[in-house]
């Protein structure tokens, strides 16, 4: 059973797909629901997926699938029109926005694993851009692959990112630098993490624990360090290494 707000999300979400073959933002679901802040919908879109009504994509903004509505176990027209939204009009995907990454617009949802090319490199996925100032969205799709030595990967899966902007310029990681990142959940304070904020944003910062608080923390005076609940943000992966090109 769902309570009447947890229904009028999945109906509102369910409406904006079938209208325009993506799933609204966030704000845009506020909006609709008249509630003060996102992490009510934050709260109502856990509730969903804990129930089997909606899942998320994982690594990816903005991206919901509808599983079922309240009246059925099914929802095969929602699936279907979405498949055929999908293939004829890739850039109208569901989830795709332009975000922390800014890769392919393909709906491969996982990423590929690194492998050895020879003794001496790896190839590691670049999943597309991160922001190191203000955050764009969130991590998108594989666009293309780069040559890594071995002793620069920790054990684990590891994705790489370019950088776009300088907010993190004092911890040495500059505009247009490509980072590697060890995929992991969770992180020890002051580690420097791919955070993605309200399922909507992702940023690359210093993870600093303050009590129940998580501040992410900018490595340049010129950007202020911003202060979230637990339930706000989600580790998508940790810093292990930098490249950069001269």
């Amino acid at each position: 059973m769902l309570t009447s707000k947890q229904k009028e999300l999945l109906l509102f979400i369910h409406e904006r797909m079938q209208a325009d073959g993506v799933p609204p933002s966030f704000d845009e679901m506020k909006d609709a629901l008249d509630l003060k802040s996102k992490s009510g919908i934050h709260r109502l879109i856990t509730a969903l997926v804990e129930r089997g009504f909606i899942r998320r994509l994982p690594h990816r903004a903005r991206a919901i699938e509808v599983l079922k509505l309240p009246e059925t176990s099914t929802l095969s027209v929602v699936a279907a029109s979405s498949a055929a939204a999908a293939s004829a009009e890739p850039q109208r995907r569901i989830g795709f926005q332009p975000s922390v990454i800014e890769g392919t617009k393909s709906r491969n949802i996982s990423t590929p694993p690194s492998h050895m090319l020879d003794s001496r490199t790896v190839s590691v996925p670049v999943m597309g851009r991160i922001a190191a100032g203000v955050p764009i969205s969130a991590i998108q799709n594989h666009s293309h692959d780069i040559a890594c030595p071995p002793d620069l990967l920790t054990n684990g899966e590891h994705f790489a990112l370019e950088v776009k902007g300088d907010s993190m310029i004092e911890a040495g990681i500059h505009d247009g630098d490509t980072v590697i990142i060890r995929r992991c959940d969770t992180a020890e304070n002051g580690d420097i993490v791919v955070a993605l904020i309200e399922q909507e944003e992702a940023t690359l910062k210093r993870l600093r624990k303050k009590g129940s608080t998580l501040a992410l923390e900018a490595a340049n005076p010129e950007f202020k360090t911003r202060i979230f609940g637990p339930d706000q943000v989600d580790i998508q992966g940790r810093l292990v290494g930098l490249i950069r090109r001269y």
